[in-house]
């Protein structure tokens, strides 16, 4: 077999890691043409890899294969096997994990001026209004055009996401006429039909409403963690309001131990800051940070 291969076991392994990467990145990352494109490499290189040949290296005249290596050992075949699947299995677990996590995050920034958008058309406020749907409209295009094209990991069986993406693009491209010049109180109406979409899309795939607002708590909290990290009790105090209320919506969904936990630690690395005690903000908001990891990697 030796003289049918012209690659060396560092090449191999080498072709091995970079096959699942594109395969993992086709399959969990993108979407569309580069999806077929990065198939096509990943598994031209396993093949490669596995075999020991590679058809660039013989038409250039390239081998890396030590003139004195003897032929592949089933111990080195049984290592090739091993390590592919611990790749295999580590990279799809970690990959369904932060596709997941990354949609939540696009999904809360964008979320965050539907409701603010919704809260004011009900408050029947036009300039708070507009300027919260001229934000969703920018958000909304950049969710829209990402998603409508890849789809990740926990949608790929979803054949309503794209039509539901769409609906919703509609929805809120038609309502800005209303949110200008029309009559708030029916526009806010017209608004509360994007909610059920985006609750039902997440359902349907195996979202809690719990991780969604997790996330939302999780952006607020990290300027928690900033400020105390610089030992900064004012802007602290300053942004707790929006923490709290963050947690309050956790709170509304599940109130468990765990929980209460995380709003134990909230109110700890608070107290600390209103005594002024601004050498222990940083410690005790770590213990806050590692409640919501606990709770976020099991529930999230």
């Amino acid at each position: 077999m030796k003289k049918y291969q012209n690659e060396g076991v560092i090449d191999r392994l080498v072709r091995l890691l970079i096959s699942e990467l594109l395969i993992l990145g086709a399959y969990f990352w993108v979407g569309g043409v580069l999806s077929i494109i990065l198939y096509v490499i990943g598994i031209i290189a396993l093949v490669t890899a596995v075999t020991g040949f590679c058809g660039l290296y013989k038409i250039i005249g390239v081998n890396t294969l030590p003139k004195e290596q003897k032929e592949t050992s089933k111990y080195i075949k049984v290592i090739f096997v091993l390590l592919f699947l611990v790749i295999a299995i580590g990279g799809s677990y970690a990959s369904n994990f932060f596709t997941k996590k990354i949609f939540l995050d696009d999904y809360s920034r964008m979320n965050n001026y539907y409701k603010q958008t919704l809260f004011y058309t009900g408050q029947d406020k036009r300039d708070e209004a507009v300027l919260n749907y001229d934000k969703l409209v920018t958000e909304y295009a950049v969710f829209y055009k990402k998603y409508s094209t890849y789809h990740p990991y926990l949608f790929k069986s979803d054949s309503k996401f794209s039509t539901d993406l769409k609906e919703v693009s509609d929805t809120i491209t038609s309502l800005k006429e209303n949110v200008y010049s029309g009559d708030l109180k029916q526009t806010h109406t017209s608004f509360e039909s994007v909610r059920p979409i985006f609750q039902d899309i997440l359902k349907r795939n195996g979202f809690s409403m719990l991780a969604v607002s997790l996330v939302d708590f999780h952006d607020a909290m990290e300027k928690i963690i900033t400020a105390a990290d610089a030992k900064d009790a004012n802007q602290l105090l300053s942004v707790y309001p929006e923490v709290d209320l963050k947690l309050k919506e956790v709170e509304a969904i599940v109130n468990d131990e765990e929980i209460q936990t995380i709003r134990t630690k909230l109110e700890e690395v608070v107290s600390l800051a209103k005594e002024g005690k601004a050498e222990l903000l940083s410690a005790k908001a770590a213990e806050l940070k590692s409640a919501f990891v606990k709770v976020y990697l099991k529930r999230g």
